[in-house]
């Protein structure tokens, strides 16, 4: 962090408290920070197999204490926070604080904050926890490669709440980035915004996204007759391990703040038939020395970008099993709704399960052809080319996706193949670039491979490439088996039928009820 971003509104308030980037943290400088805050306790922050952050408050008596707990940690019960996974007579974990991540909690100002590792009895990381399944992936990566993979997500969410005065109506579907009067919620974003940005420094902006509802129809209570509009707030590139932090903290603070103004947030991939469903969408950027390295001279893709292309494509089917993780997904991942249905990709098209945006290419200080009394010179020092994979949700697992975006990233680079082999990604990328709408040409819609159709198929489709996760001992078989157990626990593989089968009443109906009985599942 530069010194002179310390003097910007946004700023984290702990590094400019201790005037140093937060990388430099100490325990003394948290003892200052508590001592001179009265600070009434620590609490640490973890992430639990179902991919939400957890919390353990540890008051503050003196400072001995408060080094003892900054120093050591402290010890949970690793088979509630892996339920189904840790057997109860292996239970004990550590969980210690990573002294970079500390952040004054802005819902709770005498709190001082850390996201915490879990570590074994022998002080290793414990080999089933999702954070350390995604920071075991890219140590591999960036040993094979040579290359840093940055990743930056796109939290789609709906908050929901009582209506207000009913004046300047939102219009269905309409609502991408939309302005009050007719978007209602801008003043809690502005909020989501600065607690997100203060503590992660890495939101890229925020905005009111297409989906509205103007009176939610459910059994549950919590929702039924309430708006809904739809948000975004989208990151900017951090490495993989970062990002799946800097996102799990974003729901959390989401979803406090949401409930500080009485509304419900949810990520849930969709709320309403025909209502844009909530993406999880993730760009994704190779740095060599530190210098992005997806696009040439010409704006063109680089060979090694594409070969991040052809990796993810090779794995595109078997991911839905950490990024689309329950049935409402598989609601969303329909033709015609600018989510994937087949594995492709192509530039600037939403169709297309892997799209390659506008990167700027050669151009430079658009400002200044539009201002031309503007006399300053703007030079970016690298490219800002990223490519984007669209069809994770809401619903996903965070840090296994990202894992296994890494372990895609990894094959596509990997050493010590045939060079015919080594060819592959490339090859693969080749044949499945398209151009325009994949739904309006059926013939290439039918050759290209389908994404799963439903958890149980995705669950299938994980056991049966399992060993593309398993390699290098990343991903543990424990997990891989839990996460086919969830899937198939959905007993979804039907479902698409069966709704087509009910009358148009009862249809709709068993729709709602299937998207919305996971309104906070993930």
């Amino acid at each position: 962090m530069p010194k002179n971003s310390l003097a910007y509104a946004l700023a984290n308030p702990l590094a400019v408290m201790l005037d140093k980037d937060p990388r430099d943290f100490t325990r003394a400088d948290f003892l200052k920070v508590i001592a001179e805050k009265r600070i009434e306790r620590i609490t640490f922050h973890y992430t639990g197999l179902d991919g939400k952050l957890k919390e353990l408050k540890l008051p503050v008596s003196d400072p001995d204490q408060a080094e003892s707990i900054l120093a050591e940690g402290e010890r949970v019960d690793g088979s509630s926070l892996f339920k189904g996974m840790v057997d109860a007579s292996l239970s004990d974990l550590y969980v210690a604080p990573v002294y970079s991540t500390a952040f004054i909690n802005p819902l709770d100002e005498g709190s001082l904050d850390f996201i915490c590792r879990y570590l074994t009895n022998d002080g290793d990381f414990a080999p089933f926890a999702l954070d350390s399944i995604l920071a075991k992936a890219c140590r591999v990566f960036r040993r094979n490669s040579g290359l840093e993979l940055q990743i930056m997500g796109e939290l789609e969410f709906f908050l929901i709440g009582d209506h207000g005065p009913r004046l300047y109506p939102a219009q269905k579907q309409q609502g991408y980035h939309a302005a009050a009067p007719y978007l209602k919620s801008g003043p809690i974003l502005n909020e989501i915004v600065r607690s997100i940005t203060q503590i992660t420094g890495a939101v890229k902006y925020a905005h009111s996204e297409v989906g509205y509802v103007e009176s939610v129809h459910s059994d549950l209570e919590e929702i039924s007759g309430k708006q809904a509009e739809q948000l975004e707030v989208e990151f900017t590139p951090r490495p993989a391990e970062e990002m799946a932090d800097a996102l799990v903290l974003g729901r959390w603070l989401i979803r406090n703040i949401a409930y500080q103004h009485g509304c419900v947030a949810t990520f849930t991939p969709k709320i309403e038939e025909g209502i844009a469903g909530n993406g999880l969408h993730f760009h994704m950027e190779l740095l060599k020395d530190g210098k992005n390295i997806m696009a040439d001279n010409k704006g063109k893709l680089t060979a090694r970008a594409r070969r991040l292309v052809g990796g993810l494509c090779a794995y595109a089917d078997s991911l839905t099993a950490f990024g689309n993780t329950v049935s409402s997904a598989y609601l969303r991942l329909v033709p015609h709704q600018e989510a994937p249905t087949r594995v492709c990709w192509s530039d600037l098209n939403r169709s297309a399960l892997i799209r390659v945006p506008l990167g700027w290419g050669n151009l430079r200080d658009l400002g200044k052809r539009l201002n031309p009394r503007e006399r300053g010179d703007f030079s970016a020092d690298q490219g800002r080319q990223t490519v984007e994979l669209r069809s994770p949700d809401g619903s996903a697992i965070i840090h296994l996706l990202l894992a296994g975006i890494v372990m895609a990233a990894d094959w596509a680079f990997r050493e010590g193949e045939s060079a015919a082999r080594k060819n592959r990604p490339l090859e693969l990328a080749d044949k499945l670039y398209v151009q325009g709408n994949v739904f309006d040409d059926q013939a290439l819609l039918q050759r290209l491979p389908a994404l799963p159709r439903s958890c149980v198929e995705s669950s299938r489709v994980l056991l049966e490439k399992r060993e593309l996760y398993e390699r290098d001992g990343i991903f543990p078989r424990s997990v891989i088996d839990y996460m086919a157990r969830m899937l198939q626990g959905e007993d979804d593989e039907t479902m698409n039928q069966g709704l087509a089968d009910l009358p148009a009443d009862d249809r709709l109906h068993e729709t709602r009820r299937i998207m919305h009985k996971d309104l906070h599942r993930h």
